[in-house]
């Protein structure tokens, strides 16, 4: 029997990576799905009447095995991957993808929740099991259950295709991503790159036996790269490599791949009765509908489009006066924002870095938790992990009662994906009296320490740390009784909201006295810093509105209608962003051929949930600034109607319950100095 099949012989029952072989993966996929299955049949055949317990209740509670292993496995995908387990993963995906639809089209057990759901109205539920139940019922009609079998072969045949090609699309992105290096061998092609960027270049040259200085496509070198580089032409390179990912007809080519998912996503949708992805997608999230998104969309372009204009007026007429420039380009917008935002707050991140030391930020989010929510965090040398840079801490409450097991997982490396995420390894949930405490991760790709220094970050990382930790509290403070409705399995235009809540304690003096110390002097960040950060926050607000919404409805137009129509993705984009265009186009770049929050992760028909969420998270945090950033009420109200609740009932409700009221957009338009 396989390590990854039975209970985990470790202290608070966490993964035991260090024992866990490549090999052991497929044979415990293939375990887990056959007790899986073992478990669905002991509901199909329970002789006694469907009840909410032995059938709506046994079904969120079975597969825990295949989950468990599932969510280990995909998280090493992301975070430490290789050749092998990226096999792994194409044998294994559709496999899941089949055992997915034999639960979804089984039509003996949809007719036992059928019976269930149609007797809901007497069953006296909690409003939790209402929720499950609602959810338990959509998931077999969202999916086809009412089809008939010819619709339901046809939707089997469509999901193994769709997991089969978003993988292939994040593979190829990240063979794009690790293909391109630039190596620098002049001193002079240096000139404005921050001492750190330039450490980090030659030390992975050195690694790589080349001399000079190697930079990459990943996040920690390519936008210190264009933001600070002085020499053009090689900021141009790098942003045309960066923006040719998957774009290249090459054997890493994603266009072909984006236009069969559009389609497939659409064709599933018709099968299912909706006009479109969208409309599909849609019915489950607070906004409703395409019409509702694109018109929340169009209200804030509408607002923040005139602000953009002008930002984008000065920036080039500053780019002129400084340079001569007369057109400015993509690789020149980063550049000279950071340039003339040195200039309007004599703010660079250079001079912020010192006061960020990546340990100090940590405590710092650490302690902010203990203030608002009363939890602890202890680093843990006992728990196994799967790469030795990774941290552990053991959490607990005021009690000394464990609340969760959290792993770090900061710096870039081979075989991890860009960007920053926060994932789980284990679910919260109650069972048989007893409460599972879940085990969460945030993984990052933050600048390694070097010889000289310890991770220093720039302002913005310490907003991702901070965004990514506000997920992982979600997960942490999680307390439902059902896995399915547990921590962060919200509506998707609900989630981004205890992430970019917690970002707004950056900006407050009384949340960086925790943190914020030069690491060199241990001077704390002197206040007309800190009021620098506050005032500069805004800076070019209304064009990162216009691009964050151009994203958006970049998405709508993928999944909004029927894309058969769609024949060339760079034609289809420029039309797209006709409305939101500020710079010339780049006809080597595409944004969709390596969009993988919309064609591999789950945000397709959903990127608009990030201002969606912004408005949600102002007007939230405008009750904590009312009522002091620590209070101890409004804390309590927000991590008991929101963190603890998950998706135990429809997140207006939780929302109201927790603000007395529905949010309201003008909070966001006067953060955002648009108003």
């Amino acid at each position: 029997m396989s390590i990854l099949t039975h209970h985990f012989n470790t202290k608070y029952n966490t993964a035991p990576f260090s024992k866990i072989k490549n090999e052991d993966f497929l044979p415990a996929f293939q375990k887990g799905i056959e007790l899986a299955k073992a478990e669905i049949d002991a509901i199909v055949r329970n002789p006694i009447q469907p009840t909410f317990k032995n059938t709506i209740e046994a079904l969120d509670f079975s597969g825990d095995v295949l989950d468990r292993i599932s969510s280990i496995f995909f998280n090493l995908n992301s975070a430490e991957t290789n050749d092998e387990i990226q096999k792994i993963a194409q044998e294994v995906s559709p496999l899941l993808s089949e055992f997915g639809n034999d639960i979804r089209l089984n039509p003996d057990l949809f007719a036992r929740v059928k019976t269930v759901y149609e007797q809901r109205e007497k069953l006296n539920l909690t409003a939790e099991q209402t929720t499950l139940l609602d959810k338990k019922y959509k998931g077999f009609s969202r999916n086809g259950a009412n089809l008939p079998e010819d619709k339901k072969n046809h939707l089997r045949e469509i999901d193994k295709e769709l997991s089969k090609l978003s993988l292939l699309f994040g593979e190829n992105v990240l063979a794009e991503t690790q293909a391109y290096q630039l190596h620098l061998t002049n001193k002079k092609d240096l000139t404005g790159l921050p001492e750190g960027t330039i450490e980090a270049a030659r030390s992975l040259a050195k690694s790589q036996e080349k001399e000079g200085w190697v930079f990459t496509l990943d996040y920690p070198s390519y936008v210190p790269f264009v933001t600070y580089a002085d020499n053009r032409e090689l900021r141009k390179k790098m942003a045309i490599a960066f923006g040719a990912k998957g774009f290249q007809n090459n054997e890493f080519d994603n266009q072909e791949i984006v236009l069969k998912i559009a389609a497939l996503r659409f064709d599933r949708a018709h099968v299912l009765g909706y006009a479109s992805h969208a409309h599909f997608v849609l019915e489950e999230r607070m906004s409703e509908s395409p019409e509702k998104v694109k018109k929340f969309s169009n209200d804030l372009l509408e607002k923040a489009k005139p602000a953009a204009l002008r930002e984008f007026a000065q920036l080039s007429a500053f780019a002129e006066e400084l340079d001569g420039l007369t057109l400015l380009e993509k690789w020149d917008g980063a550049y000279y924002s950071e340039k003339l935002k040195q200039q309007l707050y004599h703010l660079d991140d250079e001079i912020l870095k010192p006061y960020f030391q990546l340990e100090k930020v940590l405590k710092g989010a650490f302690a902010i938790a203990q203030k608002l929510y009363g939890i602890t965090f202890e680093e843990s040398f006992e728990v196994d992990k799967y790469h030795e840079e990774v941290k552990t801490y053991v959490v607990k409450d005021e009690e000394d009662q464990l609340v969760a097991i959290f792993y770090a997982d900061f710096f870039p490396r081979k075989g991890k994906r860009n960007g920053a995420w926060m994932t789980s390894f284990k679910s919260q949930y109650i069972k048989k009296g007893i409460n599972e405490r879940p085990h969460i991760s945030i993984v990052c790709n933050f600048t390694k320490p070097t010889e000289t220094k310890p991770s220093l970050l720039t302002f913005n990382e310490v907003t991702t740390l901070f965004h990514e930790f506000g997920h992982a509290l979600h997960g942490i403070l999680a307390n439902t009784t059902y896995p399915s409705l547990s921590g962060t399995s919200v509506y998707w235009d609900f989630v981004e909201l205890p992430s970019q809540i917690l970002e707004n304690w950056c900006y407050e003096p009384e949340a960086l006295a925790l943190f914020a110390y030069h690491y060199e002097t241990g001077e704390m960040i002197p206040i007309e810093l800190v009021n620098k950060i506050k005032e500069s926050a805004s800076f070019q607000e209304g064009i990162a509105t216009m691009r964050q919404l151009s994203f958006g409805l970049l998405d709508m137009g993928w999944h909004a209608e029927d894309p058969s129509n769609i024949k060339n993705i760079k034609a289809f984009e420029t039309k797209q962003f006709s409305a939101t265009q500020l710079y010339p186009d780049v006809k080597e770049n595409a944004m969709s051929t390596s969009f993988s929050h919309i064609f591999q992760g789950g945000y397709s028909s959903g990127y608009y949930s990030y201002k969606w969420a912004e408005v949600l998270d102002a007007d939230a945090f405008e009750y904590f600034q009312e009522k002091g950033i620590f209070n101890k009420e409004v804390a309590t109200k927000f991590k008991e109607n929101v963190l603890s609740k998950g998706g135990t009932e429809h997140p207006m409700i939780l929302y109201k319950r927790f603000r007395g009221q529905e949010p309201r957009p003008e909070a966001l338009l006067k953060r955002a100095g648009l108003l």
